[in-house]
C-alpha cells in the first residue's frame, strides 16, 4: 500500500505545477518578458541560434520544460531532429555553423563555473566577434540572459512540459 501511495504522489507530481501562473501573481512579469523578447527578436542573430542557445541552456540547468519548450519550438521552425538531438554534445557534432558553435560555446561559458580563469575568455570572445557584430553579440548576451530570466521559475515553479502554454500553470 505504500508503494501506491508513493507512485501516486509521484504521479500527482508531473499533473501540476508547483505554483499557479506567475504571470496572474505577478502582472509585471508579462511587460519584463515581452521587452526581453523584443529586444532578442531584433533580427540581428537568427532565430535558429537563439533557439539552439536556449534549449542549450535549458539543459545544461536539467530542466525538461525548459528543454521541451525550446525543442518544440526548434521543431516548429523546422530544425532537423539531428540538428535538435546534437545540442547537448555540440563541439563535435558536424552540423552546427560556426557562429552557432561559438553562440553554444558562449551560453556554455556563461552558465557553467570555469575551472581556470574567466569563464568568458577573450579567446573565446574573438571567435564570436568573428562572426557577430557588436548588435549580435549583446543580442546574444541578451538571448542568454532571458532564458536565465526564467529559470528560476522553471526551477521552483516545475511548469508543465510539452502542454498548451495555458495549461503549463496549474
Amino acid at each position: 500500500m505504500a508503494v501506491e501511495s508513493t507512485t501516486s504522489a509521484a504521479a500527482d507530481k508531473l499533473t501540476a505545477s508547483r505554483l499557479p501562473n506567475p504571470a496572474r501573481l505577478v502582472p509585471e512579469l508579462g511587460v519584463a518578458g515581452g521587452a526581453l523578447s523584443k529586444a532578442v527578436g531584433n533580427g540581428s542573430v537568427p532565430q535558429s541560434t537563439v533557439d539552439l542557445i536556449q534549449l542549450r541552456a535549458g539543459q545544461i540547468v536539467g530542466n525538461t520544460y525548459l528543454t521541451a519548450l525550446h525543442t518544440k519550438s526548434l521543431r516548429a521552425a523546422g530544425e532537423s531532429q539531428e540538428r535538435i538531438d546534437a545540442v547537448a554534445s555540440w563541439q563535435d557534432a558536424p552540423c552546427f555553423t560556426e557562429g552557432e558553435a561559438v553562440a553554444l560555446a558562449l551560453v556554455e561559458a556563461v552558465l557553467q563555473p570555469a575551472i581556470h580563469g574567466e569563464r568568458v575568455p577573450d579567446a573565446l570572445f574573438a571567435r564570436a566577434a568573428e562572426h557577430y557584430d557588436e548588435k549580435a553579440l549583446v543580442t546574444l548576451a541578451l538571448a542568454i540572459g532571458q532564458v536565465n530570466f526564467f529559470i528560476p521559475l522553471a526551477l521552483i515553479g516545475k511548469p508543465l512540459p510539452g502542454v498548451k502554454p495555458s495549461e503549463q500553470w496549474t
